[in-house]
């Protein structure tokens, strides 16, 4: 009974360390994939801030190569797609995003085209109701031009 317990002890523990190493292993975690499409969906959001309005996801340059991977790594980090684009804001200023924060002066870019539209509207509107009014009736003040076109009315009125 001794030896067969003494070639089981080997089995034994040859199952218990597979054990612990299937345990072990799915407790570390798999980084999650991240696809190019989730990388450009941010940098889509983001311009070059070495090239002049050149979205982030089209830049050919290195730097913009290397600015994608490290939304990558930000994105297998647990990053949030509005935590990256702050980081690059806090790196690179206000430039690198798309549409300008409402704050300081930047709010009139969202105010005056909606006003300077509705102006536009009501000039056009002012405009078109004086081009539909009819012109007031010349008065005579008895020159020959005015006898003329007075004769001119009558021989018409006749010939109906």
């Amino acid at each position: 009974m001794k030896r067969a317990i003494f070639l089981l002890l080997p089995i034994i523990s040859l199952v218990l360390a597979g054990v612990a190493v299937d345990f072990a292993s799915a407790q570390t975690a798999v980084p999650p994939v991240i696809t190019d499409d989730q990388v450009n969906a941010i940098a889509h959001q983001l311009y070059c801030p070495v090239c002049e309005n050149i979205p982030l996801d089209v830049c050919p340059t290195q730097a913009c190569a290397e600015w994608r991977e490290l939304i990558r790594q930000k994105l297998a980090a647990g990053w949030t797609e509005q935590q990256i684009k702050d980081y690059f804001v806090e790196q690179y200023g206000d430039r690198v995003i798309g549409a300008p924060p409402a704050r300081g002066l930047n709010w009139l870019v969202y105010v005056i085209p909606p006003i300077a539209i509705v102006a536009g509207v009501i000039v056009l509107a002012l405009v078109y109701r004086a081009w539909r009014r009819p012109l007031p009736a010349a008065k005579s003040d008895g020159t020959p031009a005015d006898d003329y076109l007075r004769r001119m009315e009558e021989e018409l009125e006749k010939s109906k």
